[in-house]
């Protein structure tokens, strides 16, 4: 690793300053290369451009938030379908590495999520580095830096558009709502969408579904769960996975509080929660048909793989495989349906993404994602996409990934190359030199 790659988000953050206006600016030029704002982040460039998360990444926008210090990030993935859309996530990262990687790998999985969903959005990722001083736990410092990183989103003019994800919530939402336009998944009294987890859930459930179908089983009927958290998207879960009839779930959840509440909601049905310690993997061994990861991503790995006992891994947690590709395989050589999670989890973005155009009830651009028939559903891409693998003989990962690149390369029906001329727009104005 190179500095500043070395350093805490924050002393970047802070080192941004010293050496300028406390933003900088990668920019994927002419020549298929990454190119930074200033000369001494040449090296910063060239190694984002070589990590393995850099998938052809198009616009990288860092900034230090003025009143905290927190770093701010937005990643744009490739650009053809439209302006970069994906949610902010406001967690704890011990270095500059880390934060990149995961803006990365992020923007380019949201970008493979909206392709495969046939939304007119490409791939965005916005990150805040959260602070180990406590600002994140303090109501008006919290509300002050949401407004910072709103008003870092007007800045890039529409190449991005933020919404809710890990770490943020809907009144995070409304502060960022104050500084952009640019924002989804505010809240339905502000007009929009509000918290769309039960959405996801529903998307999740359908995945599984599929994956069973396409294994032979008609339906969930008898069959047994295994669930790592019952957070926002995993509590629903379970009501939806109960009215299917299944026979046994088993669940984790870090938090003790929750966990014992949702036991005690479902004390008459089959469903026994765990409370563990935020290290404990032990629920992802559970001999069941059906492991769902909910909880946060690179649980699925060479330590923990071999001891996978369900026959289909699908859930809701973005990125849950250590190694997308290497993992994968893994799954698909032990006999396990790997279903991706960008395939299923996309009812956020779903939710989210005709907000500007008004918010029917029911509204039937969501419900055509929940459609068995709909063939941008998620039923008929799972089966696509398990059939293709089965045919080919490669991971499901692959398959999944081959079908969304040719979907990423199709142009925006109403704007094509709108969204990259904004970004070379910033980049001719010099956007890094310009900050507040």
């Amino acid at each position: 690793m190179i500095k500043p790659l070395q350093q805490q988000p924050e002393a970047f953050a802070e080192e941004l300053v010293a050496r300028g206006r406390g933003r900088a600016a990668f920019v994927r030029g002419e020549d298929g290369r990454l190119r930074a704002s200033a000369p001494w982040l040449a090296p910063m460039a060239e190694a984002l451009d070589a990590a393995p998360d850099g998938d052809g990444h198009e616009g990288i926008f860092l900034a230090r938030a003025p009143t905290s210090g927190a770093l701010l990030g937005a990643f744009l993935h490739r650009l053809a379908r439209g302006q970069g859309q994906g949610g902010l996530r406001h967690v704890p990262y011990p270095t500059l590495d880390a934060f990149c990687r995961d803006g990365l790998r992020l923007a380019a999985g949201m970008g493979r999520k909206n392709a495969l969903a046939g939304l007119w959005w490409s791939g965005g990722k916005g990150l805040i580095a959260r602070l180990p001083d406590g600002t994140a736990r303090d109501p008006r410092a919290r509300a002050t830096l949401y407004r910072e990183y709103g008003a870092f989103v007007s800045s890039l003019r529409g190449c991005y558009v933020t919404a809710e994800d890990s770490g943020t919530g809907p009144d995070d939402m409304a502060r960022v709502f104050e500084r952009t336009r640019f924002v989804t998944c505010i809240p339905p009294e502000a007009g929009g969408s509000g918290n769309p987890s039960a959405s996801t859930a529903a998307g999740v459930v359908c995945g599984i579904e599929a994956a069973l179908e396409a294994g032979g089983t008609p339906s969930l009927a008898g069959r047994t769960v295994a669930m790592q958290g019952v957070g926002h998207v995993g509590e629903p879960m379970i009501d939806l996975l109960l009215e299917r009839g299944v026979s046994r779930i088993v669940a984790s959840e870090i938090d003790g509080d929750r966990a014992r509440a949702v036991a005690a909601r479902h004390a008459d049905a089959p469903v026994e929660i765990r409370t563990c310690a935020p290290d404990d993997t032990s629920i992802l061994f559970e001999a069941v048909d059906v492991l769902s990861p909910n909880a946060l991503g690179g649980v699925l790995g060479p330590e923990t793989l071999p001891k996978v006992r369900a026959g289909i891994v699908c859930g809701g947690a973005n990125n849950p495989l250590v190694d997308e590709d290497r993992d994968a395989e893994t799954l698909r050589r032990a006999g396990v349906v790997y279903v991706p999670d960008y395939v299923v989890n996309r009812m956020g973005i779903v939710r989210c993404a005709d907000e500007q155009f008004g918010s029917p009830v029911p509204d039937p651009e969501v419900l055509r994602h929940l459609d068995a028939e709909h063939p941008h559903g998620i039923r008929q891409v799972v089966l696509r996409l398990l059939h293709d693998a089965r045919e080919r003989g490669v991971s499901t990962t692959r398959a999944a990934r081959d079908l969304a690149d040719r979907a990423l390369a199709e142009p925006h029906p109403l704007f094509p190359g709108r969204a990259r001329a904004i970004v070379d727009t910033l980049d001719a104005e010099g956007w890094a030199q310009s900050g507040p």
